[in-house]
């Protein structure tokens, strides 16, 4: 017998999708190529005592009545899987030449600081920051302006949300004519997205920058925990998470996928599997060139033309007899940008691969949550990340181990040095483990093609009503990933309820 839900990876919207199907009596197998679930949000271990997530560092949308929250309560599991809050007097601390900024959740405390650092830019700045509140206010839930009091009401956002539609952050920066040290510090968490301000939807920052300032969140037991309170719903719902499963062949007949071929890759074996609905959480367009081509619309393939997102440099380091806490880190994230340009920050390390002087983000896992330890007692987690370009690593690599290593630590090297000398003096005396992490190792132990971090580009291109849903061409194919539906943690619960949701009948958001 086969599944009701048959799901081809086990990424967050697929584990948030099987376990509300799971919750509700279906029969669900998850196959997944890794040894762990959990996509990006699976955690590893090193040197077996150094735990580190492969790439969220925090989140948002998990306050009460939240999108995240609203899935664990239906789930039994709110109570079991919480969350800790960053700084609300400064969530975000954004670190350039001559300036910093912490981004507080109060907006009015924001637009604030900004005008003290900017007096006299306070107009540009207030009317910037009151359409980053109208289209936030847009975005938030036109669904539930069906009466003409509510588009009347609501006639300021609508009208933001067909202004800046096809807008970069870039472009409405430039239309309030912000002071480039200002437009820095609000676009200094670039990292988060892995685009710079020219590039960048405006709609996806301010979806982003304000769900921040609603709350940005931390898992109290990680997010290891997160994932494996998942698996278990599904598991206690008669349902199953193979892993090491990697899925080889599609079968077709008429307009439906009959069964599935997957390799077990540690017996060598390969198995059939069925499911009455098969939901694709792989990658859309690898999945359509396995599936062949022919069976889908010239609608889907047009949906299918987007660009993938950059890929990231990572680096996991370990500290040892050395209080964060006494630099100026805790419980928020750390921006730093050697350049007041984010633009041209972004293209000398994209385009160049030039880092010698690299804008990043600095994030302290150990500082956030004191109810698990992800390292021996007197050592703290440091995190570093910015962008790569795939090609240039794939490059590296096939070119031989010493190349592809040694730039690795020439690169984590350059911001060693930027931590040292404007942060910690004497790091490297301290740094006891360290790993980094390229485009070809998200491609490797993620699966994601060109190791994109974010499935389709955030660009003005890749957002908006033209973008893939979870409708295929076949009736019983439904995408489910960050492609067809929204990226990041609380875009994932989102992708994997909302799919529940027109498949169940059932309304949980």
């Amino acid at each position: 017998m086969g599944a009701d839900y048959l799901i081809v990876g086990s990424g967050l919207s697929a584990l948030v999708f099987g376990a509300l199907m799971a919750d509700a009596g279906k029969r669900v197998t998850i196959l997944e190529a890794h040894s762990h679930p959990g996509g990006f949000g699976h955690t590893f271990t090193m040197a077996k005592k150094y735990t580190f997530n492969a790439q969220l560092h925090y989140v948002w949308n998990c306050g009460e009545g939240e999108t995240v929250n609203r899935v664990l309560r239906h789930l039994g599991l709110d109570q079991k899987v919480t969350f800790e809050r960053y700084d609300p007097d400064g969530f975000d601390h954004m670190r350039m030449p001559g300036y910093s900024l912490a981004i507080p959740s109060d907006p009015d405390e924001l637009a604030r600081r900004l005008c003290a650092m900017f007096p006299n830019h306070r107009k540009q700045i207030q009317a910037f920051l009151t359409d980053l509140s109208l289209t936030s206010e847009g975005l938030g839930k036109p669904s539930s302006w069906v009466s003409p009091s509510a588009l009347f009401r609501h006639g300021s956002a609508l009208a933001c949300i067909f202004k800046y539609r096809n807008s970069t952050l870039q472009d409405v920066f430039d239309a309030f004519r912000l002071p480039q040290a200002a437009q820095t510090l609000l676009a200094s968490q670039w990292p988060d997205f892995l685009l710079p301000p020219d590039q960048l939807s405006f709609f996806a920052w301010v979806l982003l920058f304000t769900g921040y300032q609603r709350g940005a969140y931390y898992p109290t037991r990680h997010f290891e925990h997160v994932i494996d309170s998942l698996v278990a719903v599904i598991e206690a719902g008669g349902g199953e998470v193979l892993l090491d499963y990697e899925v080889t062949r599609f079968s077709v007949s008429g307009k439906q996928v009959t069964e599935l071929q997957a390799t077990d890759l540690k017996q060598k074996q390969t198995k059939t599997f069925r499911g009455d609905s098969v939901i694709c959480n792989m990658d859309p367009k690898r999945a359509v060139s396995m599936i062949g081509g022919k069976h889908f619309s010239n609608t889907l393939h047009r949906k299918l033309n987007y660009d993938y997102s950059p890929s990231n440099f990572v680096a996991y380091c370990v500290v040892n007899d050395l209080d964060l806490r006494d630099y100026g880190f805790g419980k928020w994230n750390t921006f730093h940008s050697g350049h007041q340009n984010l633009n041209e920050a972004f293209a000398k390390m994209y385009q160049h691969h030039d880092y010698s002087n690299p804008s990043f983000a600095i994030t302290t896992p150990t500082l956030l949550t004191d109810k698990v330890r992800d390292c021996p007692e007197g050592h703290q987690v440091l995190q570093f990340l910015t962008v790569a370009d795939y090609d240039y690593f794939k490059r590296l690599k096939a070119s031989g181990k010493k190349a592809y290593n040694t730039r690795k630590n020439e690169i984590l090297d350059a911001m060693l040095d930027v931590m040292e000398a404007h942060y910690i003096p004497n790091l490297r005396a301290h740094l006891v483990y360290s790993i980094t992490g390229t485009p070809t190792t998200n491609e490797r132990y993620c699966g994601c093609p060109q190791g994109n971090s974010y499935g389709s580009n955030l660009t003005p291109n890749n957002i908006g009503l033209g973008r893939l849903s979870h409708k295929s061409s076949l009736q019983n194919l439904y995408f489910c990933n960050a492609s067809s539906g929204f990226a990041g943690f609380a875009g994932t619960f989102w992708t994997g309820a909302m799919l529940y949701q027109k498949l169940s009948g059932e309304r949980i958001l």
